[in-house]
């Protein structure tokens, strides 16, 4: 029997993903080999390669002021790329909401990248997204659109003049998006896309002609990996197999705006469990930034909440425990958890507390 996974990345795909790549596993569309043991150069991958990217364009509507590229390094990676190849003789600004962001930041400052912090929400422990305004001259205006640890989300992406970045990692493919005012949108997979070891980044074209700062190696250049279509090095040519069916997976569901009502649902009832339980149940973020996809909370007595995890696996969900920086219980509930999972999970936390309320 498969356990609900409630784990914040790597986090469950789709059943039916994980099924359809179990039966082309060893035999690929009948070739005799796996998908993962021919060349990335060849016709059969590069069909692969290349509709992943197509279904990314149709989910976002986007067209070709835009490229997309496939990556490795995860976000960490990207804490550094970004400011490499983006900052020119301006500031940087960050907006910090979490660990994430501020991993972003000492980035910068360890390559010496001349930027400011415009916003913080430090001072209330990251319960919520502040007000955040950026410089119409900034390099580039940098923000972490859901940060998984507070579980808190922009509820309206930030309007500035100077390119947008947005970390996504933990919110990509979870709902539409107005891309009008954003520069580069990244995260890796593993949450919402696919499994681990993929990185996406859609970056608007005019900033591949950025010049990069001097000595930044080549494979640390977008431009490098947009001449050549994402094909400069190996690609991770499995994660990107499993990204081309997944993002298929998300089509077939209506799309974003299919997954967006669905992801609405589920957190709902999540945060009615919390706000009907009497106080039992605390969330950590302020309701006005209140995530969907990763809601963290605490139980009124601490010495419960080791005992809620452990309950919750013996009846097969998984990944209920707090990030180490926040305690608590952490549900992240990502495009693969179903509304039935999580009523399953919303029966277990009303009974908990009638048990130990």
């Amino acid at each position: 029997m498969r356990k609900i996974n409630f784990s914040a990345g790597p986090t469950g795909l789709p059943l039916s993903v994980l099924e359809h790549a179990k039966t082309e596993f060893t035999d690929y569309k009948g070739e005799g080999y796996s998908i993962m043991e021919i060349s990335h150069r060849s016709k059969t991958y590069e069909e692969v390669h290349f509709g992943a990217m197509d279904k990314i364009r149709k989910l976002y509507g986007i067209g070709d002021e835009y490229e997309i590229l496939f990556l490795q390094g995860g976000a960490h990676l990207q804490f550094a790329m970004i400011p490499l190849n983006l900052s020119q003789n301006g500031v940087s600004e960050y907006a910090n909401t979490g660990v994430w962001t501020d991993k972003a930041i000492k980035e910068a400052a360890n390559l010496g990248i001349n930027h400011k912090v415009v916003a913080s929400s430090e001072a209330s422990n990251f319960d919520h997204i502040p007000d955040v305004k950026f410089s119409d001259d900034a390099d580039f205006a940098y923000i972490c659109s859901n940060n998984t640890i507070y579980g808190t989300q922009y509820k309206s992406l930030p309007k500035t003049k100077a390119p947008l970045v947005i970390d996504a990692s933990s919110d990509f493919f979870s709902e539409p998006l107005d891309f009008t005012n954003i520069g580069i949108l990244y995260g890796g997979a593993q949450k919402n896309a696919g499994p681990s070891g993929v990185t996406i980044v859609i970056i608007r074209k005019d900033l591949l002609e950025r010049t990069p700062k001097p000595h930044t190696p080549t494979m640390l250049k977008f431009k490098t990996h947009a001449d050549a279509k994402s094909l400069y090095n190996t690609p991770p040519t499995f994660a990107i197999y499993l990204l081309d069916l997944t993002m298929q997976w998300v089509l077939d569901q209506g799309g974003l705006n299919g997954i967006k009502a669905i992801n609405a649902q589920k957190a709902a009832a999540i945060y009615d469990a919390i706000d009907n339980s009497g106080g039992f149940y605390k969330g950590h973020a302020q309701k006005d930034s209140r995530s969907v996809m990763n809601i963290s909370f605490n139980i009124k007595d601490s010495n419960l909440e080791p005992i809620f995890v452990a309950d919750a696996l013996k009846n097969d969900m998984l990944g209920l425990k707090g990030h180490r920086h926040l305690g608590g219980i952490r549900a992240s509930i990502y495009n693969a958890v179903s509304l039935n999972d999580v009523k399953t999970l919303v029966n277990f936390m009303n009974d908990f507390a009638k048990k130990h309320g």
